[in-house]
């Protein structure tokens, strides 16, 4: 038993053995090798340069706002309602209220990105004045998306010479139906806007990355507002018909009742001191009317107090935790990095060629150049 012990562990010295060597081999290939490796490690240097500084740097402003999670304004308003006499109304909040959650989805879509476009910005340094639609076409772009855009740019440039003058003319936006053109813009503000939200918490944080600061911090203060008054109106759109309607059926309660004091006023002046018994019983009739009419416009006008009372308590809260800023420091990747990933990556490649590219190459060679000879013969 001890033999086979002895002879079962002999290959694990093998193995460690020859494991060395290999590893010893594959240094004596690199420092052999060394001068392509530094040959390859300053191209790649150089390479690394020019990408780093193709790449226009960017800043990405943040905010973050809180809605408020809930509200107690039903039980609030049922209490008043007991109170002034109004029963069976449902005085709760809305049932279908928006989801915080789609609030990414909301910055996302193209009737918010559409009242984006006439947004006036000023860059920081102060040159340029103009719309956000304006400004996207001044941002500048790394020069291998300028090559890659000319074959595109190449076919678009034939095709408008045979097309009309007419079809080349800015349409008016129509968000209905949007041209090629419009629907590209859109698109390029839908990237430049990101919406992170915290469904534990409910917190949403809008960040807005562009090439200038100013313009980056303009966008993320002017996302934030639209966003609030968007859930907003959601929010509050139920109530808001509801105070349109007593509001209507307010004024018209109002005439009757103006109307029917008018007329018993009238009949009362113009019959002082008659004691016909057809005259009181109009009177009386008038006064009915007139005290029904008043009954009915206070009615109403209860509940349009309380309908008032309810848009404010839908209207939502929101918490700006943080609000925007122009950004000190450029977003992304620094230069630094971009450099070093492409030397490390020129290394790699280079020492993977040496120490199995080679080789491989090699036998390749050797085997199509026996494969033609057994060929010939």
């Amino acid at each position: 038993m001890t033999e086979n012990k002895e002879y079962m562990n002999v290959p694990q010295y093998q193995d460690e053995d020859e494991l060395e060597i290999d590893l010893m081999e594959y240094a004596r290939k690199l420092w052999a090798a060394r001068k392509l490796l530094l040959k390859v490690a300053g191209i790649a240097a150089i390479v690394g340069v020019v990408i780093a500084f193709s790449i226009p740097k960017q800043y990405t402003a943040q905010a973050t706002l809180s809605p408020e999670s809930g509200k107690g304004g039903g039980s609030s308003l049922s209490g008043m309602a007991a109170m002034l006499g109004i029963g069976g109304a449902n005085m709760g909040g809305d049932a279908n209220a928006l989801n915080i959650s789609m609030t990414s989805d909301i910055v996302a879509s193209t009737p918010f990105v559409l009242e984006l476009f006439d947004t006036q910005v000023k860059t920081l340094d102060g040159e340029t004045d103009t719309t956000l639609v304006a400004y996207l076409e001044t941002e500048s772009a790394p020069w291998w998306g300028t090559l890659m855009s000319l074959p595109g740019k190449a076919i678009g440039g034939v095709m408008s010479l045979f097309s009309d003058k007419e079809e080349e003319e800015e349409k008016p936006l129509n968000p209905f139906q949007l041209t090629p053109k419009q629907m590209g813009k859109v698109n390029a503000i839908k990237k430049i806007i990101m919406a992170d939200v915290d469904k534990k918490t409910g917190m949403t944080k809008i960040s807005i990355t562009l090439q200038d600061p100013l313009v980056a911090a303009t966008m993320a203060e002017t996302v934030v507002e639209k966003l609030q008054k968007y859930i907003t109106e959601y929010k509050t759109s139920k109530a808001q018909e509801d105070c349109k309607y007593w509001e209507q059926l307010y004024e018209e309660r109002k005439k009757e009742y103006y109307e029917a004091q008018e007329k018993y006023a009238k009949y009362s002046d113009n019959n002082q001191g008659v004691v016909l018994q057809s005259v009181r019983i109009e009177q009386e009739r008038l006064q009915n009317e007139q005290s029904l009419a008043f009954q009915l416009f206070n009615q109403v006008s209860t509940q349009l107090q309380m309908s008032r009372a309810k848009l404010q308590e839908e209207k939502p809260a929101f918490a700006i935790l943080e609000p925007a800023s122009v950004p000190l420091h450029p977003s992304g990747t620094s230069r630094k990095i971009i450099l070093v990933g492409v030397v490390f990556l020129a290394l790699a490649a280079a020492a993977a060629w040496i120490l199995f590219g080679q080789d491989l190459w090699k036998n390749l060679k050797e085997g199509l150049s026996e494969s033609n000879e057994t060929k010939e013969a």
